[in-house]
C-alpha cells in the first residue's frame, strides 16, 4: 500500500509535543448491570430450562439411541420359560427317642427348614445335577435355540404377534423323564470343582427356591418348597427342576443313612480286601513252595544235605591237586631250575651240542695248519655260529614250555577248586534257605487261616447292616414334578423399552445440565449480561459458519476487491477484513450493527476515543477493532485505528504495512506533529487511517501510561473524528488497563465458547477499578447453528438468505 503523508493536515501550526495534564475520565455511569451474580441465580429454574433447550438435540439423540439399542437388544433376546416343582420337607424321625416305636418325631428345629433351603441352592447339589444331566456337553443348555424369531419379537413389542404359545410337547424328544438316574455322590477334587463352576453359576442365575406360604389360615408357614428354574429351552428347564428335586431327595436319604452306608461301604470294601488277600496268600504259598523247591517238609526225604556232603569231599580233593600244581609252578619259577630241566629233557639240544663240539674240534685242527682267513676255516666258523644260535633258540623254547605247562596245570587245578567251592557254598545256602523256607511256609498257612476266620465275621456284619438300611425312611417327598412350560414368562420387552426411554430422557437432561454446569465459557448474550452485568452490543458470527456456497461467494468477493485468499499469513490477515468485500454478509451486518450501537451508546454525543480490549489473547479484539473502524470510516468521517499492542502487534500484518516506525518510536523518542502525522497511513479502499505500533518493546506499560501518550491522544482528537485503539488483553498485561483510563469508552470482546466466566468477571473488575467506562461487550466468533439464542438464529437465517441472493461476480 502506498503511504500518504499529505492526507492529514493540521488546522494550525503545531509545536513539539510536550507533557500535558489531562483530566481523568468521568466516573463510570450505572447502566443497571452492576452487582455480582450469585450461584442460585446462575442455576435457577429458568437456567435449567435454557440448558435443556440449548442441548435439546443431544437429549433427543441420546434418548433415541438408548431406546433403539434397548429395543434391538430386547428383540434379539430369546423368550424364557419357567418350570416348577414342589417338595415337602417333614421333620426328622429319630427312633432312638423311643426304641419301641420307629415313627417318633423329633423336636421341631426352626433352623432345619432354613438349612434345607440353603442345601437346595448349594453348589455341591448343583454340581451333582450338572453331572447327572451332563450339562457341560448339553448344547441345549450351552447354546439354546430361541423358540421365536427376532421379527416375531418385534411384532410382539408392537402388539401384532398374537398370543405367544410354544408347543414343544409335540416333538418326540420333548418328554421330560421323571426319576432320573442321579449321578453318584463321588468325592470331588479341586480340578473338577473348578471345571464345573461356570455351569453351576449358570444354574444359580436361573434358579429360584422359595418356601410356600398359605394365607388362608392364621399360620401361614408350610413345609412345602417351590423349585423354579428359568431357561430359554422349556424342555431343559423342566429337566433341570426335576433333577434338582430328585437329587435333593436322594441327598437327604444319603445323609440319613450316611452312617450305615459308610459302615456298609467299609464292610464291603474290607470283605473284598480279605477275599483278595486270601487268594493272594494262597497263590503266594503255592509259588513259595515251588520257588523254594519244597516238596515235603519230612527230614527223611531231604536230598539237599546229601548233595552238600558229596560236594565237600570233591572240594577237599580239588584243594590237594591245586596245592601240588602250585608247588610245581613255583619251583619252575626258581632261577636255573627250568634251564636244568630243559637240558635234561630235550634230546635235540643234546644233538646240537654234540655237533657243535665236533665242529669246534675240526676248526682247531684246521687252525694248526692254516690261518683264520683260510676259506675252509671260515666255513667251519660259520657253521659253528649257526649251530650255536640253533642250540640257544631250542634251549629258550624248552625253558618257556616248562614254565607254561607248570602254570597251566596250576590254573586248571585252581579253577576246579573254585568251582567246587562255589557249588559247595551254594548248596550250603540252599540248605539254610530250606530250613528258613519251611518256617515261612508254615507262617503263610497260619495267615490264610486267620483271614478266612475274619472274612466269615465281616460277612455276617454286612448282612445285618443291609437289613438296617432297608428299614430307613426319608422325610422329604416330591409333591409335584415339573412339566414342560408352554408359555414364556419373559422378557418384558415393552416395559423394558419404556423404562429405557424414561431413563434415557432423564439421563439426557442430567447430561445437559452437567455439561451446562461444566461449561464456564460465554456462549450467549444472556450469559454476557447475566454474568458480567454489561450490555451485549452484538454477536459476531464466525466465518466458518458460512455454508460451502457462501464461502465460495465470499472468496470471489475478496478476489474482486483485490484480496488474497491463499493460506499464507498475508492471505489470512486479508480475509479478516470482512468489510473490505463490500458485501452485505451476516458478519458485515453484525459489524455495522456494532457501529450503530457504539455511536448511540452515550447520550449527548458519540465517543471520540474507543478502546478495544479482551480478557485473554486470541479472542478477536484486533479483528473487531479493524472491522469496526472500517464500518465507521464508511460513514465518511475521519477514523484513526491505533495499534496499542506494543508487545504483540497485529495491525501492520493485517493491513500489510511497514512497522519499523510507529507508536513506540513516538512515545520513546518524541516527535513533532508533522512526524506523527507522517507515520499515519491511509487505507485507500475504505479511507481508514492506521497508526501502527512500531517495534515491540518490553517497557510497553510505561510508555502507554506516560503523559506523552495522553498528549498524543489529545492531539489526535483534534485531527480525527473517532479514534479506535487496539490494546493488549487486560487479564494478561496492564497495558490495556492503563489505556482504558485514557479512552472515552471501552469495548470488551469475548469469544464464543472460549472466554471463561472467571476471566471475564476478573477483567471487568480490573477495568472498573481503573475507572474505565465499559460501554458494552462484543460476543465474537459465534456459531449461529450451535447457539441457543432463538432471536439471533432467526436474524442470522434472514441475513444468510439475503446474502445468498446477492449477485457476486469475479
Amino acid at each position: 500500500m502506498k503511504e500518504s503523508r499529505e492526507l492529514i493536515k493540521p488546522p494550525a501550526p503545531m509545536r513539539v509535543l510536550t507533557p500535558m495534564e489531562v483530566m481523568p475520565p468521568a466516573p463510570l455511569p450505572s447502566y443497571g448491570y452492576g452487582g455480582e451474580v450469585g450461584i442460585d441465580e446462575e442455576l435457577g429454574v429458568r437456567n435449567y430450562w435454557r440448558a435443556v433447550r440449548k442441548r435439546l438435540w443431544l437429549i433427543v439423540a441420546l434418548m433415541l439411541l438408548v431406546t433403539a439399542l434397548t429395543a434391538v437388544y430386547m428383540a434379539r433376546k430369546p423368550d424364557t420359560y419357567e418350570a416348577g416343582a414342589r417338595v415337602q420337607v417333614d421333620a426328622e424321625r429319630n427312633p432312638a427317642l423311643n426304641p419301641s416305636r420307629s415313627d417318633v418325631l423329633t423336636f421341631n428345629d426352626p433352623t432345619y427348614f432354613s438349612t434345607q433351603l440353603q442345601i437346595l441352592t448349594s453348589q455341591g447339589l448343583l454340581r451333582r445335577v450338572v453331572k447327572t444331566l451332563d450339562l457341560e456337553h448339553n448344547q441345549a443348555f450351552l447354546h439354546p435355540r430361541p423358540q421365536r424369531t427376532v421379527w416375531q419379537n418385534v411384532l410382539d413389542m408392537v402388539g401384532l404377534a398374537g398370543q405367544k404359545k410354544a408347543d414343544p410337547a409335540k416333538a418326540p424328544q420333548a418328554a421330560a423323564p421323571l426319576n432320573l438316574s442321579i449321578a453318584p455322590a463321588a468325592e470331588e477334587d479341586l480340578i473338577e470343582t473348578t471345571r464345573l463352576a461356570p455351569y453351576v453359576e449358570a444354574l444359580q442365575r436361573g434358579l429360584t427356591v422359595e418356601p410356600v406360604k398359605d394365607t388362608r389360615l392364621k399360620v401361614t408357614e408350610t413345609r412345602l418348597i417351590d423349585i423354579r428354574y428359568v431357561h430359554p429351552d422349556p424342555q431343559l428347564a423342566a429337566k433341570v427342576v426335576n433333577a434338582i428335586a430328585d437329587t435333593f431327595l436322594l441327598t437327604n436319604l444319603e445323609q440319613k443313612t450316611a452312617t450305615n452306608t459308610t459302615t456298609g461301604d467299609f464292610l464291603q470294601k474290607r470283605i473284598a480286601e480279605l477275599q483278595a488277600q486270601i487268594r493272594t496268600d494262597e497263590e503266594r504259598l503255592v509259588n513259595y513252595a515251588r520257588n523254594n523247591q519244597i516238596l515235603s517238609l519230612d527230614a527223611s526225604q531231604n536230598t539237599v544235605v546229601e548233595r552238600l556232603v558229596g560236594l565237600n569231599r570233591q572240594l577237599l580233593e580239588a584243594e590237594n591237586d591245586r596245592k601240588s600244581a602250585e608247588a610245581a609252578y613255583r619251583a619252575a619259577l626258581t632261577p636255573g631250575a627250568a634251564e636244568a630241566r630243559a637240558a635234561d629233557s630235550d634230546k635235540q639240544i643234546g644233538e646240537l651240542e654234540t655237533k657243535l663240539t665236533e665242529l669246534r674240534q675240526k676248526r682247531a685242527q684246521l687252525l694248526v695248519e692254516a690261518t683264520e682267513e683260510w676259506p675252509e676255516v671260515k666255513e667251519v666258523t660259520q657253521q659253528i655260529a649257526v649251530l650255536e644260535r640253533q642250540a640257544q633258540d631250542e634251549h629258550d623254547r624248552a625253558v618257556a614250555n616248562i614254565k607254561t605247562n607248570a602254570e597251566t596245570h596250576y590254573r586248571e587245578a585252581l579253577a576246579r577248586e573254585q568251582a567246587l567251592r562255589a557249588a559247595f557254598d551254594q548248596q550250603r545256602g540252599e540248605t539254610l534257605s530250606q530250613n528258613q523256607a519251611a518256617i515261612n511256609y508254615r507262617i503263610i498257612q497260619q495267615e490264610i487261616e486267620t483271614s478266612k476266620n475274619l472274612l466269615d465275621g465281616l460277612l455276617q456284619r454286612s448282612k445285618e447292616n443291609e437289613a438296617l438300611l432297608a428299614g430307613t425312611s426319608n422325610n422329604i417327598h416330591i409333591i409335584d414334578h415339573a412339566i414342560i412350560p408352554r408359555i414364556p414368562i419373559g422378557p418384558r420387552r415393552v416395559l423394558t423399552v419404556g423404562l429405557a426411554l424414561l431413563l434415557s430422557l432423564g439421563g439426557g437432561i442430567g447430561l445437559a445440565l452437567l455439561l451446562e454446569r461444566l461449561d464456564t465459557t460465554m456462549r450467549t448474550p444472556d450469559d454476557v449480561e447475566r454474568l458480567m452485568r454489561l450490555p451485549a452490543l452484538v454477536s459476531i458470527p464466525a466465518a466458518r459458519a458460512l455454508g460451502p456456497r457462501r464461502r465460495l461467494l465470499f472468496r470471489r468477493a475478496l478476489l474482486a476487491a483485490g484480496g488474497d485468499t491463499n493460506s499464507n499469513r498475508k492471505g489470512k490477515a486479508r480475509a479478516e477484513l470482512l468489510i473490505d468485500t463490500g458485501m452485505r454478509t451476516p458478519t458485515a451486518e453484525a459489524y455495522r450493527h456494532l457501529r450503530t450501537s457504539v455511536l448511540l451508546s452515550t447520550p449527548g454525543g458519540a465517543l471520540r476515543t474507543l478502546l478495544i480490549t479482551s480478557g485473554l489473547p486470541g479472542e478477536g479484539k484486533t479483528t473487531t477493532a479493524a472491522n469496526l473502524a472500517f464500518s465507521m470510516a464508511q460513514t465518511g468521517v475521519n477514523v484513526l485505528l491505533i495499534d496499542g499492542d506494543l508487545r504483540h502487534p497485529q495491525l501492520h500484518t493485517l493491513f500489510q504495512l511497514d512497522n519499523r516506525r510507529g507508536l513506540s518510536t513516538v512515545l520513546s523518542s518524541g516527535a513533532s506533529a508533522p512526524e506523527v502525522l507522517g507515520l499515519v497511513k491511509r487505507h485507500q479502499p475504505s479511507g481508514l487511517h492506521v497508526f501502527t505500533s512500531g517495534p515491540p518493546t518490553a517497557s510497553a506499560a510505561e510508555l502507554l501510561g506516560s503523559a506523552q501518550m495522553r498528549q498524543l491522544l489529545a492531539f489526535l482528537q483534534t485531527i480525527f473524528t473517532y479514534i479506535i485503539i487496539d490494546s493488549p488483553p487486560v487479564a494478561s498485561f496492564t497495558d490495556g488497563v492503563v489505556l482504558s483510563s485514557m479512552a472515552d469508552g471501552v469495548l470488551f470482546v469475548v469469544r464464543y465458547g472460549k472466554t471463561s466466566r472467571a476471566v471475564s468477571r476478573r477483567s471487568r473488575q480490573v477495568l472498573h477499578e481503573a475507572g474505565a467506562r465499559v460501554i458494552g461487550v462484543v460476543l465474537n466468533n459465534v456459531n449461529p447453528r450451535a447457539s441457543d439464542d432463538h432471536y439471533y438464529d432467526q436474524y442470522y437465517a434472514a441475513a444468510e438468505k439475503r446474502f445468498e441472493t446477492q449477485d457476486v461476480t469475479m
